[in-house]
């Protein structure tokens, strides 16, 4: 049993391409907080709010199973705070919550260190 594989064979090369994938799904999300953040009606907040969330939702459903379940969880977090609030009476007004771009930005900020 010496020579049992602790990692699945390719699973090295997944995880560099979500890496690899992360730069440009952090500058998406980024995009879309500092859109939602300067939106002017609660349509466009809401749809920038909803683009995050559809990106941080694929972040969560993969970092966890490469061995980043801290990243995982932080985008899982995230992509939970928005689906809260575009379900919440408070998607219908022209304000995006400050709380949800906080976290936003803090997922980000964890995406950068591990760039």
């Amino acid at each position: 049993m010496k020579d049992m594989v602790t990692e699945l064979p390719g699973l090295s090369r997944v995880r560099a391409r979500f890496i690899e994938m992360l730069g440009p799904r952090q500058e998406q999300i980024a995009m879309h907080a500092i859109a939602a953040w300067d939106g002017k009606t609660a349509a466009e907040i809401c749809d920038n709010l909803d683009a995050a969330k559809a990106i941080l939702h694929q972040i969560a459903g993969s970092a966890g199973s490469l061995g980043m379940a801290e990243l995982g969880d932080m985008a899982h977090q995230c992509e939970n705070e928005i689906i809260a609030h575009l379900k919440s009476p408070e998607a219908g007004q022209a304000t995006c919550p400050g709380d949800v771009i906080t976290n936003v930005d803090q997922f980000l900020e964890n995406c950068r260190k591990l760039l």
